[in-house]
């Protein structure tokens, strides 16, 4: 335990902003990179904010907030190489920003006008995954293709603590292992999966799971910027090295709801997200920057000014966005035309068509 109380865990950044030193993990980091993840962590939450609002006002159909884990994203985000592939689930905002996935295009995902949203390969961020914890296989075997192929590359997959019950996940877990895979499994233990807290996930810290697969874990402060970059560095590199998988557990809170067809209010107490504000994600490096003389208030301005320039930007570009039509669901089912799908492609035109002409279906009136 650490002397707050808390879980074991590491960390080189406190929530007070004391940058600190841990004898596995650290990092050398300049004070530019330093701003520009503070500048990453400020611009992803208001793009969370701005998609919260927008589905409030109807312009989506659901988000899944990632408000309080814009550490564990940017952080391990920004720890790939370019030639990394990395497996997200719906929430991996972050990650898709440190991917050059423009935010517009995951808002189109979320007001249903696309089905898909991004080329995978253009960015090597694969498309999100609603089933849980589907994508850990996927990324496993990409891992194993990867292996095959000699590259020095190495792959990152993302889930959650409720997911980590799932058997997708410990299935993953044994062909990893058994096939030394160069993954990391990156858990954003954000302590619930939708209502069920997370000991009803587990009796143990999730990263100890690890041991039991035959690789190692190793559970990290969610919130620090420095040490999630730091540890994810290390976990990357190690399996570009031949070393097989890490399970990363990155400590950390969801700070708003699962998503927002979702009310907390209803499961868990304000006392408990209270606490977790203390030790905001974004706080802790503003404060760090300020009290070190690496940020002045002009650059912090500058920040939060690009932050609402860009939520402008991003309400104007979503209430633009357009369906291309019932159709287009069908364009990609086979390489080849085929019967079937045609003829289901006309019935579901029909079927469209009849609610525009005002003609009745079925004979109801």
């Amino acid at each position: 335990m650490t002397a707050d109380g808390g879980p074991e865990l590491v960390q080189l950044l406190t929530p007070e902003g004391e940058r600190v030193h841990h004898p596995e993990y650290d990092i050398d980091i300049t004070p530019e990179e330093l701003r520009a993840l503070y500048r990453d962590l400020v611009l992803v939450r208001r793009v969370d904010l701005e998609a919260t609002a927008l589905q409030r006002q109807g312009e989506l159909g659901l988000w899944a907030p990632l408000l309080g884990q814009e550490a564990a994203q940017i952080g391990s985000g920004r720890a790939l190489r370019p030639g990394d592939y990395a497996f997200p689930t719906y929430r991996e905002h972050g990650v898709a920003w440190t991917r050059g996935v423009a935010p517009l295009t995951l808002l189109g995902l979320f007001r249903g006008v696309t089905n898909g949203g991004w080329d995978p390969h253009d960015h090597n961020f694969a498309l999100y995954t609603i089933v849980i914890g589907d994508q850990t296989l996927h990324a496993v075997g990409y891992a194993m293709g990867i292996q095959r192929d000699g590259t020095e590359d190495a792959v990152i997959c993302y889930f959650g603590d409720g997911a980590s019950s799932q058997g997708d996940v410990n299935e993953s877990f044994v062909f990893a292992s058994v096939f030394n895979a160069p993954v990391v499994f990156f858990c954003q233990n954000n302590q619930w999966a939708i209502s069920a807290p997370l000991e009803r996930q587990t009796q143990i810290p999730l990263y100890r799971r690890a041991a039991g697969f035959g690789f190692p874990g190793v559970r990290v402060d969610g919130n620090d910027v420095l040490a999630v970059l730091a540890v994810t560095r290390a976990a990357l590199q190690r399996a570009r090295d031949g070393a097989g998988p890490t399970l990363v557990e990155a400590f950390t809170y969801r700070m708003g709801a699962h998503t927002t067809s979702d009310d907390p209010t209803r499961y868990r107490v304000a006392a408990e997200l209270e606490a977790w504000k203390l030790k905001d994600p974004i706080e802790r490096v503003r404060v760090h920057l300020a009290r070190g003389g690496l940020a002045d208030h002009d650059f912090f301005d500058a920040v939060e000014a690009e932050a609402e320039q860009l939520a402008v930007e991003l309400r104007a570009g979503c209430r633009k966005l357009e369906s291309r039509g019932i159709d287009t669901i069908f364009e990609h089912v086979y390489a080849e035309p085929h019967p079937l799908v045609a003829k289901e492609r006309a019935e579901a035109a029909a079927y469209h068509a009849s609610f525009q002409s005002g003609a009745t279906v079925g004979g109801g009136h």
